[in-house]
């Protein structure tokens, strides 16, 4: 495997983590996406990624996407206690549609 440097001109997504996966693509309407590779390590703007010696590289004008592994963040809110609150500061009428959870025990 070779390695590739992506640079941004901003810092980065604070999401985006070592062992993420990273796709660039070139079509204006997204369609065409095509993989780079696991992600080995990251500055503020910039990736390190392991990619194919045969894998076409992304230019400068590519957008480049990341995606979680999916065994990552499956779960929801784990623990036995959990408070919400909603607020409303304004004096317009407004109406709370839904809330919801997912929580389960840590300890199961």
């Amino acid at each position: 495997m070779d390695e590739i440097t992506l640079n941004f001109p901003n810092p980065l997504n604070v999401s985006v983590k070592a062992g993420d996966t990273v796709y660039y693509t070139n079509d204006v309407n997204g369609k065409d996406v095509k993989f780079i590779g696991v992600i080995t390590s990251i500055t503020i703007s910039s990736v390190i990624a392991e990619i194919s010696p045969s894998q076409p590289r992304p230019t400068t004008s590519s957008f480049i996407l990341f995606s979680k592994t999916a065994n990552v963040n499956t779960s929801g809110l784990k623990g036995y206690y959990a408070e919400m609150q909603f607020k409303n500061d304004t004096t317009d009428y407004a109406e709370l549609f839904l809330a919801g959870s997912n929580i389960s025990e840590s300890s199961k």
